[in-house]
């Protein structure tokens, strides 16, 4: 399964991202967001939008 997650940096959105990485179903995660994200994982893809208008 692949996932997207948007808000990884938020409260929940963070808690979302590491259930994700750590299950064995989840072989990629894609998150969206207007910053770098500081985690590093072999599953963890990254897409930087700095204005979403």
């Amino acid at each position: 399964m692949k996932v997207i997650i948007t808000g990884a940096t938020g409260m929940v959105g963070e808690g979302v991202l590491l259930e994700c990485l750590e299950n064995a179903s989840v072989s990629e995660v894609l998150i969206i967001g207007r910053r770098n994200y500081e985690l590093t994982h072999p599953k963890l893809k990254e897409l930087i939008v700095k204005d979403f208008f």
